[in-house]
């Protein structure tokens, strides 16, 4: 599990780094984070307009960025719908 989340915490850090902040994801990082790295488990990942609703449902300080602990709200909700546990 170590590595699971050296991996998450790597990948965050790049795709939030492209701007030149490693700290949080703008909209077009955090696009091409979800298409590149979740295309299969996000749905309608190539769709700008259901990236965005994801985006703004996950912002809970409504910045318009996601900072890690709001992006791993999404990483812990895609994990449990994957090993088929409840809600």
């Amino acid at each position: 599990m170590e590595s699971a989340i050296g991996v998450l915490v790597s990948q965050f850090k790049a795709y939030a780094g492209s701007d030149g902040s490693s700290d949080t994801l703008s909209r077009d990082e955090f696009h091409r984070l979800v298409t590149s790295e979740l295309p299969t488990f996000v749905k309608n990942a190539a769709d700008p307009a259901a990236i965005d609703q994801l985006m703004s449902s996950l912002d809970k300080n409504n910045d318009g960025e996601l900072n890690f602990m709001e992006f791993w709200q999404l990483i812990g909700h895609l994990a449990s719908k994957h090993g088929g546990f409840g809600q």
